[in-house]
């Protein structure tokens, strides 16, 4: 697998504002972090950021279809706004499915400025089982309330799932998508990478726990309605939500983008 050079101290090419350059620095080090984690499946799936579009209309980072995880760059990502039409690119073309999912939520919701979409094993089997996402371990215990569902319609490629899809995730953060995958929609970076990582985990558990006899011990109710409180001072020092694992991640990667990452990601 050829991986192409990522340069955290690359300079914001000519023209382009800083805040976008950020923007694409600190998703293109995501993607690699995927991959470190092995989050990819092949050279599916997506991961988009909101930037500033044009005239008003919001405009997203995608990677170009086509490229590994790992061979993605600041450089390289594509720029698109949400109807679709493509502002600055590559040689690559954009993911059939990334379109209709990402610029959908981007389009509908203005609270979430990065949205992930995953197959890995874990989830992709929870979402196929009928009961879905349980509260029963320490992870899923935290996303109680947090998950919405959104029924299979085959392969995300025509227009119309859109809406479908906006209407099913509400204003969750996190909607699995029935014998398919996930969508996390996060306020930041660190935010969406956080909540999946969360789901992820809890999904390992589930799927491990499954697999053992005897039946799972639910968590006492008392517990589930006070989880919020309990994870509160797990943010120490006022940082934002996923801010310390995103980077503390990053950083077991390889990739220190302390420098360029605002604080919040």
């Amino acid at each position: 697998m050829n991986e192409l050079p990522f340069t955290v101290d690359a300079a914001c090419p000519p023209g382009m504002p800083q805040a976008e350059w950020r923007a694409r620095v600190g998703l293109a080090a995501c993607y690699r972090l995927f991959d470190a984690l092995g989050w990819t499946e092949g050279i599916y799936n997506h991961i988009t950021l909101r930037v500033a579009g044009v005239d008003d209309t919001p405009a997203f980072l995608i990677n170009p279809y086509g490229l590994h995880y790992a061979e993605v760059t600041p450089a390289n990502l594509v720029k698109v706004d949400v109807r679709g039409q493509v502002l600055q690119g590559t040689v690559h073309p954009v993911n059939a499915a990334g379109m209709v999912i990402h610029c959908a939520v981007h389009a509908a919701r203005e609270d979430v400025h990065c949205v992930m979409h995953t197959h890995t094993t874990a989830v992709m089997a929870v979402a196929c089982k009928e009961a879905g996402l349980r509260s029963d371990n320490f992870y899923s215990a935290q996303l109680l309330g947090r998950v919405a569902y959104h029924d299979f319609e085959g392969v995300t490629t025509r227009a119309e799932e859109g809406p479908h899809l906006v209407s099913s995730l509400g204003d969750r953060p996190i909607l699995l998508l029935r014998n398919h995958g996930v969508l996390v929609a996060g306020g930041s970076l660190c935010e969406a990478f956080s909540l999946l990582w969360q789901l992820q985990r809890a999904c390992e558990v589930q799927c491990a726990s499954d697999g053992m006899t005897g039946a799972n011990r639910p968590v006492a109710p008392a517990v589930l309605a006070a989880i919020g409180q309990h994870v509160a001072p797990m943010r120490p020092g006022g940082s934002k939500p996923g801010e310390l694992l995103f980077k503390g991640l990053l950083r077991r990667a390889g990739i220190d983008l302390a420098r360029v990452l605002e604080p919040g990601c």
